[in-house]
């Protein structure tokens, strides 16, 4: 329980963390710097476990990296440019709801109604925290797609996943998506990245958080859990990845907490319960995963964040 507890609230202290982050850097150099920092950093660890042979596992390897560190979190980044970091996390952790809407489409997965009525509820959430009015903030948009490239993700990861070792997996991936970050900043971007003087203390500690807790200590920490409890149980908790992506918003940067995101909020989050309903259902080796965009599935076939 603590474990998992732990990883959900790091996962939702990201949010602010990154919104801080864009007072010194431009959101695809700061990516870059995060997953290219973070599979570094694990290379050492990997060296001895077993690696792909074959070009159509890297390449795998290279869509997932380019979904979960790629698409996902520059959709997060580029919506908190203009939308609150509350606001970002409660869109994008949409995405065990689109994971059951790709995987009946794509593959044709069966679903409880019970699961289904999670997905009504979801886009319901969706609607109310922006009052029930269609915004064209562009935030609101790219928040929602990190949702929807997360949810996407997932599906691959969930049947792709279970064919390599999970570290290597997530090592490379973020290595790849930080290079594709990297190489894309120039062309969809202004590169920027600057460090003030008078807050270098401030700054090296966002960035210092950004790649060993965003990224390392939450994937080992998460995996710890995925591999000592049940997944389904673990994966319930992922609704309080924007419960407390909206209150460390509000803590850390002081952001307004209106009524109707918080509803929206509840709703999110009681469809991603029903979601994850205990219960035999068709799609036990397709989990739903989550809690952090950048960590493979598991043996099992879940993943974290």
């Amino acid at each position: 329980m603590a474990c998992t507890l732990f990883t959900m609230l790091v996962a939702g202290l990201n949010f602010p963390i990154g919104k801080i982050a864009l007072a010194f850097g431009s959101p695809f150099v700061l990516l870059a710097i995060r997953f290219i920092g973070a599979g570094l950093l694990m290379l050492p660890f990997i060296l001895r476990r077993p690696h792909p042979r074959q070009a159509a596992d890297w390449l795998k390897i290279a869509v997932i990296g380019l979904f979960q560190s790629g698409l996902v979190m520059a959709g997060i980044y580029l919506s908190m440019e203009t939308i609150t970091s509350g606001s970002s996390s409660i869109l994008s952790s949409t995405n065990p709801i689109w994971f059951i809407v790709f995987s009946f489409l794509l593959f044709g997965v069966r679903y409880r109604i019970i699961q289904w009525l999670g997905v009504l509820v979801g886009f319901a959430g969706v609607a109310m925290t922006q009052g029930f009015k269609v915004q064209m903030e562009a935030g609101f948009w790219y928040a929602l797609g990190a949702g929807i490239a997360w949810g996407l993700a997932t599906l691959l990861t969930s049947r792709w996943g279970k064919l390599y070792d999970s570290w290597v997996m997530a090592a490379y991936q973020m290595l790849i998506g930080g290079v594709i970050l990297l190489a894309a900043s120039p062309l969809l971007e202004q590169p920027e990245f600057r460090l003030d003087p008078s807050e270098l203390g401030k700054e090296l500690f966002v960035i210092g958080w950004m790649i060993l807790m965003s990224s390392i200590a939450q994937f080992v920490t998460w995996y710890y859990v995925l591999q000592n409890s049940d997944p389904g149980k673990a994966n319930v908790y992922l609704f309080l990845i924007p419960l407390f992506g909206l209150l460390s918003g509000w803590l850390i940067l002081g952001e307004r907490l209106h009524t109707y995101v918080l509803a929206g909020a509840a709703c999110i989050g009681l469809g991603i319960i029903f979601v994850n309903w205990p219960g035999r259902r068709p799609t036990d080796d397709v989990n739903i995963e989550g809690a952090d965009s950048n960590v493979p599935a598991n043996t099992g076939g879940t993943s974290a964040r």
